[in-house]
């Protein structure tokens, strides 16, 4: 509809003109004002010190997080899972489907195929690489341990330097002394044990010494108990005598032929 006067067709002009330069304001001021507010709300990227602060901020942003979570999934219709450990080990998660653990063996089954055989080709490298690095460390090593016995015992020593050998000088006397105290324990210990054989073999002579000096007089009383009973000794010599007769007695019948005919 077209403006009735030339007045009204003023006033809808001057009326637009104001709208435009009103939004051109509100956007420059917008712009203005993200610029400066991003300036004064950004946060370095570090650890923050302050334990309070740093659990007000991880509340904040694990709040944050599942929230984007939650309308991504919503809005996208996408899966999505979340997992995230607290400082204090307690653990948040979210699921967008109705059990997280599928969502998990979704993923495992995923990149079982191409992390798996990425994986499998870059271990083997990296492994013969380790495996290198620790040999040629082992190397040097032993290179440094012979060289060190050489010199203990006296070879390579033109490239010393005199503090070198005060070290040596001092590590072998040291070493001599150890050597010297094991020596002279294992010395008192020997000396101990032939003392102790010693102190048994004294017991058993004192022993065999007393068996000794007990033996003529257990053979004397053994020959006055003979002589103390003259009725035992006949007897046993009549029994004796019985015997012998007994022998003596016992007839002998030599037959020659045939058993059965007379003779």
């Amino acid at each position: 509809m077209a403006p009735s006067s030339p007045a009204a067709a003023a006033a809808v002009a001057a009326e637009g003109d104001e709208q435009q330069q009103q939004i051109v304001v509100a956007a420059a001021a917008a712009a203005a004002a993200k610029k400066g507010g991003g300036k004064r709300g950004r946060r370095e990227m570090r650890r923050i010190e302050d334990a309070t602060s740093r659990q007000v901020t991880f509340s904040k942003r694990r709040s944050g997080l599942l929230k984007k979570a939650f309308e991504l999934g919503v809005l996208c219709d996408a899966e999505v899972a979340l997992i995230v450990f607290s400082p204090r080990g307690r653990l948040y998660e979210y699921a967008s489907a109705p059990d997280l653990q599928k969502t998990i063996d979704r993923y495992l089954n995923h990149t079982k195929g191409t992390s798996t055989n990425e994986k499998t080709v870059e271990q083997p490298a990296a492994g013969v690489q380790m495996c290198r690095s620790e040999a040629t460390a082992l190397k040097h090593k032993i290179d440094a341990i012979e060289a060190y016995q050489r010199k203990l015992s006296g070879e390579g020593l033109g490239s010393c330097s005199a503090h070198e050998l005060q070290e040596l000088e001092l590590q072998l006397e040291k070493s001599l002394s150890c050597i010297r105290q094991k020596k002279q324990q294992k010395m008192l210990d020997k000396i101990l044990e032939l003392k102790e054989k010693e102190r048994k073999l004294l017991t058993e002579n004192s022993v065999l010494r007393e068996e000794y000096k007990a033996l003529p007089l257990l053979e004397l009383a053994t020959a006055a108990a003979a002589e103390r009973s003259p009725d035992g000794a006949g007897a046993e010599e009549a029994e004796e005598d019985e015997r012998r007769r007994h022998y003596m007695e016992v007839e002998t019948e030599l037959v020659i032929g045939r058993p059965g005919s007379s003779s």
